[in-house]
């Protein structure tokens, strides 16, 4: 059996990803016609080292059609995934990709230092690392003897 270090963050951040996915998915559960190409990039958060990495998948979405901010201890990604094409769905036998806006957001543990985030994009996974910060890392206590 592995032993698993507790983080307190991880339950937190388990509950405000089903809020978001419940309060996101509504209107297309509904049948509102706004629901329709709704779409949540799966996110995968993780440790690393010293840092936090958020890993997002995002196939067909450009660089430049993808904000990542900082604001308030949140960390919000906004984007768009646009078809490449127009398909009538009349010619279509099967239509399965979403397609429009998303939105997710984050809260960050104090222990993530805001000005050292860093993102890429590369073969559809978006990858942010949050770095802790000096004061989060371990530091070994040197003991004196007498």
């Amino acid at each position: 059996m592995a032993i698993v270090r507790w983080d307190p963050f991880r339950d937190l951040m388990n509950i405000q990803e089903r809020v978001n996915r419940l309060l996101s998915d509504a209107p297309a559960r509904w049948g509102s016609e706004e629901g329709y190409g709704a779409w949540i990039p799966p996110v995968d958060i993780f440790e690393r080292g010293e840092s936090l990495v958020l890993r997002a998948e995002v196939p067909g979405v450009k660089s430049e059609d993808v904000d990542v901010r900082v604001e308030n201890g949140v960390l919000t990604l906004q984007g768009q995934r646009t078809r490449e094409e127009e398909i009538e769905e009349r010619n279509a036998f099967r239509l399965e990709r979403q397609f429009g806006a998303f939105t997710r957001s984050f809260s960050l543990p104090t222990t993530v230092d805001a000005a050292k985030i860093g993102a890429k994009l590369k073969d559809g996974i978006l990858e942010i690392t949050l770095p802790k910060a000096e004061e989060a890392k371990p530091k070994k206590v040197r003991i004196q003897s007498e």
